[in-house]
C-alpha cells in the first residue's frame, strides 16, 4: 500500500501530457460539481495551465493509459469546455503530477483541502477511503495535521446512511444535524428519526438528540453518572452511546439505568463503612440529596478546633489554591470582549475543585462528643456534582411533634393564628421578593417534566372530584386551577426577576411556544389535535408550571414547597447573594451575620468598620458564588393538611396545650380552598 506524503510530492517531477489523455478520476474526493468553470476556462485560454493536475494510471488496453485526475477537477472542466468550443486541440500541453493509483485518494483529499473549501461530506467520505484503504485513524491524523478526534468525528459523519449523507451534500441536512443523527450507528434509526421529524422545530439539532437517546441518561447531566464514571459503567458491562463530537470527555448516553444505580449503591455502601468507624450508631446511604429527610431529624451539636502546627501548612496551601483559582475566575469575568465559553467552564471547575478540596480538609477539624455519637448517626449522599457528602450528626426523632407545637405549626403554615411577638427575619417586602425567585425557579424545572406536572394537576384536581372522599379537608396548592399565570406577579414583585436565569429560560420557553401556536383561538382545538404525543406533553408542562405561585409575605411552610423537592430543585442555581438581590434589603447587623455564617467570622471584622453600602458591596465580593440562601429559600417544609375541627396529630396530649383561636377553627386559612368551591 503507497502512502502519500510532502516527502513524496516534492520528490515527483511535472510532466506536460497532451489533454486527450486526460479522463475523470473514481478516486476524486470532491463528488459535487464544480463552480465557476467559464471564468477559470477564460483564464487558461489566456495564461495557459498556471497549477498542475494530479493524475494516475487507469489500467487499460491502450498502448498510452488515460490519466484519472484525482486532484484538479475544476481545471478539468475548464480544459473540457474550451475544447468543446474548439479553442485548444487535442494535443494541448497540460502540467501534470502523477502519483500511484494507491495514493489517488489521499492526493486529492490533500490538493482539495488546500483548494475550493470542500464539502463536509465530500471531505468524510474521503476519510473513510482511506481507512478502507488500510490506513489508520493515526496515520491519516498525522497526513492531514489534524488531530485524531477529528477524524474520528469524519468518520462518524461518513457513517450517516446514504440518503441523509446525499441531504448533507445538497445542503438540505445541515453539519449539526448530521452531527445529532450520527449518535446512532444504524443507518435505520438514523432514517426513521429523520423521517419523523416533520415539523421544523423537530429537527433541530437538540430536538434530534433527544428523539434518539429519550430513553437514556445523559452522562453529562446525570449526578450518578459522574459518580460512577464511564470507564467504571463500561468495565460493568454497560454500553454508552458516545458523543465524540463533544470535547466533554463524559459526553454520552447511558443505556442501562438498573446498573448505574447498582454500581453507584455498591460504591456508597463502601464509602459508608469508612463513615461507620468513626462511632455512629448508624450509617444510611442515598443516591439523592433529600432536603426534607434530612429536615425530619435532629442534630447534635459539634465542635470545631483549632488546626494543629503539621496541619497549618497544609491548609494554608489549599487555601492559597483556592484563591488563586477564585481569582483567575474572577479576572476572567471582568475581561472585555467576546465570551470563552472552554475557558470559562475550566476556570469554573478548576474555582470548584479548588474549593471542594479546602472544605474536605477542614471538615476534620470538625468533631462530636463520643457519647453523641452513640445517640446519632449519618447520611452519606451524591450531590448534584456527582460529589460524595456526608451529613453528620444526625438524630432521629422518635415520635411526632406534641399537640401544641402541631396545632401552632399547622395555623402558622397555612396563614392563619399568629406568630411569636419577635421581629420576623425577613420583611414582608424581601419575602415577596425572594419567593417569587422561588416561583420561577420551580416553575422552569417543572417545565421540563411532564410526567411531575401531570402528577402535580392531578393532585390539584382529585380532591376536588371527589369530595365525598376528601371532604373533611382544606388545604392550600400552589397549582392555581382558575388557570391564573404567575407571569406578571413574578415581575412585580421582584424587580430583578428579568435578569435572573430563571425568568430568561422561561421567558425563552415562552417565545418558542407562541411562535408554534396558531394565532386565533378559534384554531387552537383543531392545531392541539394534529400535534404528536411529545409536543403536547411539553406544552402541558409549560402552561402547569405558568400557574405555580409560591409568592408569600412571610417564611412560613409553603405548598410549593412540595413541588421543589420531588423536583429537587436546587434554588443557588437560579438564585445569587448580591447587593442588588439581597444587602441592600436588609440591616448591616443582618450583612455581618450571614458573611460570618457563610464565609468565615475574619471576614465579619472587615466589614463592622464599612459604611452599610460598602459592606453590601463586600458582602457581595465574598459571597456571589459562595451557593448560600437565605433562610426563605432553605425552608423545604411543607404545610400540614387540617381536617375541619381538629388538627391532624398522633400525639393523644391535652388540647389545653393548643395555640388555636375559635375562629380561626370555623374556615380554612386564608389561603386554604374548600372542596365545595372548587366543584362549583
Amino acid at each position: 500500500m503507497h502512502t502519500v506524503d510532502e516527502q513524496n510530492v516534492e520528490r515527483a517531477t511535472i510532466q506536460y501530457v497532451p489533454y486527450s489523455r486526460l479522463a475523470p478520476s473514481p478516486y476524486n474526493v470532491r463528488k459535487r460539481a464544480p463552480t465557476g468553470i467559464e471564468a477559470l476556462a477564460e483564464t487558461i485560454a489566456e495564461k495557459g495551465v498556471l497549477q498542475n493536475l494530479v493524475v494516475h494510471e487507469i489500467k487499460g488496453r491502450a498502448k498510452e493509459p488515460k490519466l484519472g485526475v484525482c486532484a484538479g477537477q475544476r481545471r478539468e472542466a475548464a480544459l473540457d469546455l474550451l475544447f468543446e468550443k474548439g479553442r485548444i486541440p487535442k494535443d494541448y500541453p497540460v502540467p501534470v503530477l502523477v502519483v500511484s493509483e494507491g495514493e489517488a485518494v489521499a492526493a486529492s483529499l490533500i490538493e482539495n483541502r488546500e483548494r475550493e473549501d470542500m464539502h463536509i461530506a465530500d471531505e468524510c467520505m474521503a476519510f473513510r477511503l482511506l481507512v478502507d484503504e488500510g490506513k489508520s485513524v493515526a496515520h491519516i491524523a498525522a497526513m492531514f495535521k489534524v488531530p485524531d478526534v477529528a477524524v474520528r468525528r469524519a468518520l462518524k459523519i461518513a457513517n450517516l446512511a446514504p440518503s441523509l449523507l446525499d441531504l448533507l451534500r445538497e445542503d438540505k441536512l445541515d453539519y449539526e444535524q448530521a452531527k445529532a443523527l450520527a449518535l446512532a450507528d444504524d443507518h435505520t434509526t438514523q432514517e426513521r428519526v429523520w423521517a419523523e421529524a416533520r415539523e421544523g422545530w423537530q429537527r433541530r439539532p437538540a430536538q434530534l438528540q433527544a428523539a434518539l437517546t429519550k430513553a437514556e441518561i445523559d452522562a453529562r447531566e446525570s449526578a450518578l453518572a459522574k459518580f460512577v464514571g464511564l470507564d467504571a459503567y463500561e468495565k460493568a458491562g454497560g454500553y454508552v452511546r458516545r458523543d465524540l463530537f463533544s470535547d466533554d470527555p463524559n459526553a454520552g448516553f447511558i443505556e442501562d439505568a438498573d446498573l448505574l444505580h447498582r454500581l453507584a449503591t455498591d460504591r456508597l455502601i463502601e464509602l459508608s463503612q469508612t463513615v461507620a468507624v468513626e462511632g455512629w450508631a448508624w450509617t444510611e446511604c442515598r443516591t439523592k440529596y433529600d432536603a426534607v429527610e434530612i429536615m425530619r431529624h435532629g442534630h447534635i451539636q459539634s465542635h470545631t478546633r483549632k488546626p494543629k502546627k503539621t496541619e497549618k501548612a497544609e491548609l494554608a496551601e489549599l487555601t492559597a489554591k483556592r484563591d488563586a483559582a477564585q481569582a483567575e475566575l474572577d479576572a476572567y469575568y471582568d475581561e472585555e470582549g467576546e465570551p470563552d465559553e472552554a475557558r470559562c467552564e475550566r476556570l469554573e471547575a478548576a474555582a470548584t475543585a479548588a474549593t471542594l478540596a479546602l472544605d474536605q480538609y477542614t471538615e476534620r477539624f470538625e468533631s462530636f462528643d463520643a457519647d453523641d455519637m452513640k445517640k446519632a448517626g449519618a447520611f452519606i449522599y451524591i450531590d448534584k456534582d456527582g460529589q460524595v457528602c456526608v451529613e453528620r450528626g444526625l438524630v432521629r426523632r422518635e415520635r411526632a411533634p406534641t399537640h401544641s407545637d402541631s396545632a401552632a405549626y399547622a395555623i402558622n403554615a397555612t396563614g392563619g393564628g399568629t406568630r411569636s411577638k419577635e421581629k420576623p427575619l425577613h420583611g414582608e417586602k424581601l419575602c415577596k421578593r425572594l419567593t417569587a425567585h422561588r416561583t420561577a425557579a420551580v416553575q422552569i424545572e417543572l417545565a421540563q417534566q411532564p410526567t411531575v406536572a401531570l402528577a402535580v394537576l392531578m393532585y390539584r384536581m382529585i380532591p376536588a372530584v371527589f369530595r365525598d372522599v376528601y371532604e373533611r379537608t382544606y388545604y392550600d396548592h400552589a397549582v392555581k386551577i382558575e388557570v391564573q399565570t404567575t407571569r406578571d406577579a413574578l415581575l412585580s414583585n421582584a424587580d430583578d426577576m428579568a435578569e435572573s436565569v430563571a425568568w430568561k429560560a422561561l421567558e425563552d420557553e415562552r417565545e418558542k411556544w407562541a411562535q408554534l401556536l396558531p394565532k386565533r383561538v378559534d384554531e387552537l382545538l383543531a392545531w392541539l389535535l394534529r400535534q404528536e404525543q411529545g409536543v403536547m406533553s411539553n406544552l402541558f408542562a409549560f402552561c402547569v408550571a405558568a400557574t405555580v405561585n409560591g409568592i408569600s409575605a412571610a417564611d412560613h411552610p409553603h405548598a410549593i414547597n412540595e413541588i421543589a423537592n420531588t423536583l429537587a430543585v436546587d434554588y443557588a442555581r437560579y438564585w445569587k447573594p448580591t447587593r442588588a438581590a439581597y444587602f441592600e434589603h436588609v440591616p448591616k447587623s443582618r450583612i455581618e451575620v450571614v458573611v460570618g455564617e457563610a464565609v468565615s467570622p475574619q471576614s465579619v471584622a472587615e466589614l463592622r468598620g464599612m459604611k452599610k453600602a460598602d459592606a453590601a458591596a463586600a458582602a457581595e465580593l465574598r459571597m456571589a458564588d459562595s451557593g448560600w440562601l437565605p433562610e426563605v429559600l432553605r425552608n423545604r417544609e411543607v404545610p400540614k393538611q387540617v381536617a375541619y375541627g381538629y388538627w391532624e396529630n398522633d400525639d393523644d396530649e391535652s388540647d389545653d396545650d393548643a395555640v388555636v383561636d375559635a375562629d380561626a377553627m370555623s374556615e380554612p386559612p386564608d389561603g386554604g380552598e374548600q372542596h365545595e368551591a372548587e366543584a362549583a
